[in-house]
């Protein structure tokens, strides 16, 4: 087919709505690239399409074949839009039972319990044990959710922990040095441990390996009885009740890319 012909036949398969896992998967992919897989057009045909201006990145004129677009760049060829998504973020306030999943057949997912119309795009930044209560952040966005969940980056998660036994002031500095995992053959992360009674410590993070809280308590033999993260860098549940979700505001993406240091 020319590239001169007026319209666009886009194979149906194949066009990009929000949240297609087909460009989810490959989060860039040159110009040239996108347009053969989207539309009826060739690979050979794209520098004329650049020739007769009718390639619009994010309502700019395209300029090279060699252009990238990601997941979020907007495309439209001859007036008819092949991709619009838009990055999403939402905050989850995760009940007890709930799993971290988006598809389950023995319990309800977190997924479940949104009320988003575009949840079946979300994935999940983060997961909680079953049991485990508290903050879950969901995105379609996977270089931030990346980004976010990087040791490097010293985002602290912040958890409340109710032990079996009393607490000592051993704990603090073990914590602090970081703990000996022999299966992953790692030491974690310096972590800080507030000793709240007893029985209750807030425990900050900047990493998240298997069921760490857990295994750090169990270096000592004390069972956590109870979990729940109350905050991810600045980003707190205030005024979300358990099973409630909301989009994160501009002014939380703002905080967190500021506490963000890579």
């Amino acid at each position: 087919m020319s590239p001169s012909t007026a319209s666009v036949l886009v194979r149906s398969k194949l066009l990009l709505e929000p949240g297609d896992d087909l460009f989810m998967k490959s989060k860039t992919c040159r110009l040239d690239r996108f347009i053969s897989q989207n539309s009826a057009f060739k690979l050979s045909d794209v520098r004329l399409l650049l020739a007769q201006k009718r390639i619009l990145l994010d309502g700019q004129i395209a300029q090279s074949i060699q252009q990238k677009v990601t997941q979020f760049t907007q495309v439209i060829l001859d007036d008819q839009c092949l991709q619009n998504n838009q990055p999403l973020y939402v905050l989850l306030n995760k009940p007890q039972g709930v799993v971290s999943a988006t598809t389950d057949l023995k319990h309800k997912t977190v997924v479940d319990l949104l009320e988003h119309p575009k949840k079946d795009e979300l994935h999940i930044v983060g997961r909680l044990d079953l049991n485990t209560t508290g903050l879950v952040l969901l995105s379609n966005d996977g270089a931030w959710s990346r980004k976010i969940s990087l040791p490097e980056t010293k985002l602290a998660k912040i958890y409340e922990v109710t032990l079996a036994k009393p607490l000592t002031p051993e704990y603090i500095q073990v914590f602090r040095e970081g703990i000996y995992f022999a299966y992953e053959n790692i030491t974690t992360q310096p972590a800080h441990l507030e000793i709240i009674s007893d029985y209750h410590a807030r425990l900050s993070l900047v990493e998240g390996k298997y069921h760490q809280v857990k295994r750090m308590f169990g270096y000592f033999q004390n069972e956590v009885l109870a979990l729940h993260r109350a905050s991810v860098g600045p980003i707190t549940l205030a005024g979300l009740e358990l099973g409630q979700s909301r989009d994160l505001t501009t002014q939380e993406m703002a905080a967190i890319e500021a506490h963000c240091v890579v």
